[in-house]
């Protein structure tokens, strides 16, 4: 069965750009030009994945993410912005979207980010839990602990601290961060490297002191804390 997208665009000519090369790629599309409506649409269920552009009538982008995230729903966010500040960037993914792409947009490159972020979405069985020298990660519950203390950490956190865990003791960029956790395809730009340190600082605040290590003009790497 063929995954459902939920297209939030108020530019009938954008609106049309997208449902239609999302149909040629196999998805089932639904487009909602209002943010009230984007909303009820999403918060009811049954979209596997959102394209959400921030300005949206009525209620913007960013207000429909909070309140989704705030009623619990977890469907995967692709964030679509004319903005590309810093701010805009970071508000974005603290918020609850899991990837952002700023206008004019290449389709290619949105095709590439929905299929990732629903293969990222589709639960895996049977995963190990990831250990190393007291901090935990079970993948499949998404619980996390550190000296046997829960530590409660964002889907974004915690894909961040399961990437170091997967690459312990290894220097990973920020470009190679953004790759791994976001999944970007762009050349890394001063928004996104502003997002892994800006990630990396809210992880060292949960995990505590020591765990994670700045490798001056190379990157990070996960060390015993």
């Amino acid at each position: 069965m063929s995954s459902r997208i939920l297209v939030a665009e108020d530019e009938p000519r954008i609106a049309s750009f997208l449902k239609k090369g999302l149909v040629t790629a196999g998805f089932e599309v639904t487009v909602v030009a209002e943010g009230a409506g984007v909303y009820a649409h999403a918060v009811g269920g049954g979209f596997d994945l959102l394209v959400l552009d921030i300005g949206l009538p009525g209620m913007d982008g960013f207000d429909v993410l909070r309140r989704l995230r705030a009623a619990g729903s977890a469907i995967p966010v692709v964030i679509l912005t004319a903005r590309d500040s810093v701010q805009d960037t970071v508000a974005g993914l603290s918020g609850g979207a899991d990837d952002y792409m700023a206008k004019p947009f290449r389709f290619e490159e949105l095709l590439a980010r929905v299929r990732l972020r629903l293969e990222r979405a589709r639960p895996v069985p049977d995963r190990d839990v990831l250990a190393f020298h007291g901090l935990q990660l079970d993948p499949r519950t998404r619980h996390a602990a550190v000296h046997g203390r829960t530590v409660e950490l964002s889907a974004r956190e915690f894909a961040l601290a399961e990437t170091f865990l997967r690459h312990p003791g290894q220097v990973l960029s920020r470009e190679q961060l953004l790759r791994l956790v976001w999944g970007s395809v762009d050349t890394l730009s001063g928004a996104s490297s502003n997002v892994v340190d800006v990630y990396v600082r809210y992880l060292r605040r949960k995990l505590g002191p020591g765990w994670i290590a700045t490798v001056r003009g190379a990157g990070y790497r996960l060390e015993p804390g």
